[in-house]
């Protein structure tokens, strides 16, 4: 199951939606749409035990917020308290 916060209706639904899907069975991948590090933020919660991330759309901006998220080869970490403003 990919889930998309900006497909799901937000991090409610989103969190909803990985429970459920847990408990089905399913593997659960946590993607997204292209967006700035404060869009991608609450994924990150969602993304928490996911078998699968793929939170790049940052990255694929030619600018972000002044304290974008940390991207790494382990991946996308948990935002600074100073992304939210």
């Amino acid at each position: 199951m990919n889930i998309k916060l900006d497909k799901t209706g937000g991090l409610t639904e989103a969190l909803a939606l990985r429970d459920a899907a847990r408990a089905e069975g399913y593997g659960v991948m946590v993607g997204c749409m292209v967006g700035s590090s404060l869009a991608m933020a609450p994924a990150t919660l969602v993304a928490q035990g996911a078998g699968w991330t793929d939170l790049d759309g940052p990255l694929l901006l030619a600018e972000d917020r002044a304290a974008p998220l940390r991207f790494d080869d382990a991946g996308v970490h948990a935002p600074d308290a100073s992304l939210w403003g």
